[in-house]
């Protein structure tokens, strides 16, 4: 049995039901009825293909507004069989209105024998055919209405999918910021207790930098350009903390500035270096930031000389684990973090991902 579409997915309209592929349909296959009635008749052949073609336009609107009404329908009762029934219906009506038009008005079906018996073959073929090619157009109709419906579907599945790793994407980058804020407050609370003469400076450094680094907390994209003055401000805050202790260097391609990544990406790897390398090591170390673009591919490397890695300490911590996630969804899966120890001690974190202009 063929289904019934629901009143809101139905077409609607006159102009849908006479389109001009509907039209032409009709017009076409009552052509070759008329040619062949044409032939074996003494009545031209042109009259006989006015008669089919009235016979097919009237059993059209017949299909057409039953398409449409009633709006609803009782339980028992499928749309499709009222329509094959309103064009069985049509046909007689058809055939008689075609030989009132085509005989000036005046028909004579049971005074003219020829005539009665062509109204009767006409009546016969067109209840024979015309149900099968309205079921052979309800079934390609729903074919079409099934595929669009396939393709809104499929849009409306990749809008979801969409939002839901926008979601969790703002959810991860929510992780990100309460981690390196308390971390960075730690550091200033260890000053505080220590009584150092550098507490209120670091303080004063601290209060400026996150006056420019919160406003972008919440942004969804950043360049590395923003990134690599965040990472210098938040590695010169911590050389005043350690000044003896900590060096670094940054370097970037000029090309790489404009390039576009999530907040936070090379300040996590810098944090950890500082945090897990630097901070443990009695002697301090030094940080080489370096962001390059290779082949339509960025690199970044996050290199620390400090204590290296520890003994089942090649798994990332949370920060590592939310940023390779937070990567992974930025860039579709195309993006990859690798965390590697150095010789005699120390860490190399590397990062690569496409180089994406910033709003591409």
């Amino acid at each position: 049995m063929i289904p019934s579409p629901s009143p809101s997915s139905r077409p609607h309209g006159a102009a849908h039901v006479l389109s001009w592929r509907r039209l032409r349909f009709t017009l076409l296959a009552a052509l070759p009825f008329g040619l062949l009635f044409g032939v074996a008749s003494t009545t031209p052949t042109a009259v006989w293909i006015m008669r089919t073609m009235i016979v097919g336009l009237l059993a059209l609107l017949a299909f057409g507004w039953f398409e449409q009404a009633p709006v609803r329908l009782p339980a028992w009762l499928a749309r499709w069989v009222l329509q094959l029934l309103a064009v069985v219906v049509a046909v007689p009506i058809g055939a008689w209105l075609a030989y009132w038009l085509t005989t000036g008005g005046d028909p004579q079906l049971w005074a003219n024998r020829l005539r009665l018996t062509g109204f009767l073959e006409l009546c016969f073929t067109g209840i024979l055919f015309a149900p099968w090619m309205a079921l052979a157009a309800m079934v390609r109709q729903r074919d079409a209405l099934a595929r669009e419906q396939a393709l809104t579907f499929q849009l409306e599945r990749s809008e979801l999918e969409r939002q839901a790793l926008d979601a969790r994407l703002r959810l991860l980058q929510a992780q990100v910021q309460p981690h390196f804020l308390f971390n960075t407050l730690a550091n200033v609370r260890a000053l505080v207790n220590a009584g150092s003469p550098r507490a209120s400076a670091v303080l004063d450094s601290l209060i400026a930098y996150l006056r420019a680094a919160v406003p972008r907390l919440d942004e969804p994209t950043t360049t590395l350009g923003q990134e690599l003055q965040l990472v210098r401000a938040y590695l010169e805050l911590m050389h005043m903390r350690m000044p003896d202790r900590l060096h670094f260097t940054l370097h970037a391609d000029e090309a790489a500035q404009g390039l576009r990544c999530p907040p936070m990406t090379l300040l996590t790897l810098v944090e950890n270096a500082v945090r897990h390398g630097i901070d443990p090591s009695e002697e301090g170390g030094r940080i080489e930031v370096s962001v390059a673009v290779r082949e339509g591919r960025c690199v970044a490397r996050v290199i620390d000389t400090g204590v290296g890695l520890k003994d089942g300490g090649d798994k990332p911590g949370t920060g590592l684990s939310t940023l390779r996630e937070r990567m992974q969804l930025a860039f579709s899966g195309d993006a990859r973090l690798s965390i590697s120890g150095l010789v005699p001690h120390g860490v190399c974190a590397e990062l690569e991902f496409p180089a994406e202009r910033s709003g591409a």
